[in-house]
């Protein structure tokens, strides 16, 4: 039962199997099972899956205890595809790949479904239209074919390998959880907020600072309200713009120290309150639904519950079960190793190929010693700060440097003239449109009022404005931000390989940062496992290079503690 094999879901129930070829067309017959989890079990050695959705399959797998080794998701592969022919946002689902395979009317894609709270979605339930198991083959190989044809078809079959990887690897974090204390979480928000008051108005301390700020203007002001915050500053001859702390911080008022810490522990009590609590921890693990690739440069996203944003406050919560332990991996100063690795630039990768501080081995050759200021450098390369000081800081890299400037130069110039760009493995970034005017808004992500707006817009992974600046800034990120995302995926994937042997399970990732639960005895192979993946993923998406991606680990006990 080795080799490749398809499964799909019959309308009248159960399953349609059957093993490929290596055109990925069958090569045997279809065989309708029953059961879908006994008819995976029941063939231990496949090595890889096609199948139309990790997300419409591998849930149930996951619930009777099957595990599969690799996949290729259809709908990831033609949302790849799709954007490498600067298709992107047309419709991705299985029904619209063949009907544009077969050259009839396009179905639009199914409403995205909401995140789900306390219950397990069952396998086969309406996704859309149905695609009978000789439909999905067709696309399967008509994606094979198209895959072949792109200028880089071994970077891109890889590129489709580890995102629909992602989707096994999202599926088992989902499965697992985050491993969550109740008790530690409510014991936390009790000594920030206080009590909660009956009728689930504001807990006892934003009370009493929403009183302090009142009584600093001299009259009721709602501090959860920013209008109401800036014209009471006006009131008080003072204006401000917003209510952003980095803008509150430069005003003279004792209304401000209040307001601040307001603000913060309102976040808490809205974001990561009892409210949340009930939500989205059952069972002793906290239950997102991670989203592999939710964004156009391949960051993964959680549908609900915020776990990319959890403060380090309530990191408290975050405890490993008896005798377990948290490893906790972050990659060291990812991105411009990432330029090294893309531009080639013979100077920044020897500075990327130690493992110390690379923005301090800048600063010692381009900037006398002043890590700061390399820091700077750098970072403007990235996400475009070419005036003012970033302009002689980028004049300076640029001298010492100049085939890393020179390849987000280009990137930044290709965005603005409208061209797309790609990151190292074919990722493509959207065609220049907008649909508002805000990139961070027309990106869907949620900006925290606490956060900068331009470092807010440097993230926003849907930047693509028909304002020429605007898109080269996005595209100058976005083949840095993207191949290291392409990177990471396939960091994920073989630290999920080394795993496979062991109790120890991946329960958290965002963009370079990745929590194995893992039994004490384990942690320091896992440890080795981290940095191993790491250097294989390195070889992997970038080829050749000297470029080291060093990993900093931490073995706690309690999420907090591991910064």
């Amino acid at each position: 039962m080795t080799g490749h094999w398809a499964l799909a879901p019959a309308e009248e129930g159960g399953v349609d199997v059957v093993r490929l070829g290596p055109d990925g067309l069958p090569d045997g017959p279809v065989r309708r099972e029953a059961d879908p989890a006994e008819a995976v079990r029941s063939r231990p050695g496949v090595t890889r899956w096609v199948w139309r959705s990790t997300a419409e399959v591998y849930p149930l797998l996951l619930a009777t205890g099957v595990r599969v080794q690799r996949c290729h998701d259809i709908e990831v592969a033609e949302t790849l595809l799709l954007g490498h022919e600067g298709r992107y946002g047309e419709p991705r689902s299985a029904a619209a790949a063949l009907a544009r395979l077969r050259g009839g009317p396009v179905p639009p894609d199914p409403p995205q479904r909401s995140a789900e709270r306390g219950a397990q979605s069952s396998l086969f339930e309406p996704h859309g239209v149905h695609v009978p198991l000789p439909d999905l083959l067709a696309v399967h190989a008509g994606q094979l074919r198209r895959a072949g044809a792109t200028a880089h078809p071994d970077r891109m079959r890889l590129l489709v390998a580890a995102e629909s990887a992602g989707t096994l690897i999202a599926a088992e974090m989902n499965h697992a959880g985050l491993p969550w204390r109740a008790e530690v979480h409510r014991a936390v928000l009790h000594d920030l907020l206080g009590e909660r008051y009956a009728g689930g108005g504001e807990p006892r301390r934003l009370a009493e600072l929403a009183r302090e700020v009142s009584d600093a203007f001299g009259h009721r002001v709602r501090p959860d309200l920013p209008a109401d915050v800036i014209k009471a500053f006006a009131r008080a001859g003072i204006k401000v713009t917003s209510t952003r702390r980095w803008e509150l911080e430069t005003v003279d008022h004792p209304a401000v120290k209040p307001l601040i810490e307001y603000k913060k522990l309102y976040r808490i009590w809205v974001a990561h309150g009892w409210s949340w609590l009930t939500d989205w921890v059952r069972d002793g693990r906290f239950r997102p639904e991670f989203l592999a690739g939710g964004t156009v440069t391949g960051r993964w996203v959680t549908n609900g519950g915020g776990a990319l944003q959890i403060p380090k406050v309530i990191r408290r919560a975050v405890v490993a079960d008896p005798g377990w332990r948290l490893v906790v991996a972050d990659a060291a100063q990812m991105e411009p190793r990432v330029l090294a690795a893309i531009s080639r630039d013979p100077g920044l990768m020897d500075v990327a190929g130690r493992a110390d501080d690379l923005y301090q081995a800048v600063s010692d050759r381009a900037f006398s010693g002043d890590r700061d200021q390399a820091k700077l450098a750098v970072l403007g390369a990235v996400y475009g700060q070419t005036s003012g000081d970033g302009l002689k800081n980028l004049a300076a890299l640029r001298r010492r440097f100049p085939r890393a400037v020179a390849y987000v130069d280009e990137a930044a110039r290709a965005g603005e003239e409208g061209r797309l760009v790609r990151t190292w493995l074919g990722r493509t970034c959207p065609p220049a449109v907008r649909t508002s005017d805000d990139p961070a808004e027309e990106a869907g992500i949620p900006v925290a009022e606490d956060e900068p707006a331009s470092e807010a817009r440097a993230w926003a992974p849907g930047y693509a404005s028909t304002d020429s600046r605007a898109r080269g800034r996005f595209t100058r990120n976005f083949v840095v931000q993207g191949s290291a995302a392409d990177w990471a995926l396939l960091l994920l994937a073989a630290l999920r390989q080394a795993l496979a042997d062991k109790a120890a399970e991946l329960v958290f990732f965002q963009h370079d940062e990745v929590i194995v639960h893992c039994p004490a005895e384990e942690a320091e192979a896992v440890v080795a496992a981290v940095q191993e993946a790491a250097d294989l993923a390195g070889r992997l998406t970038f080829g050749d290079t000297p470029v080291r991606f060093p990993f900093t680990t931490a073995v706690v006990e309690c999420y907090a503690d591991a910064k």
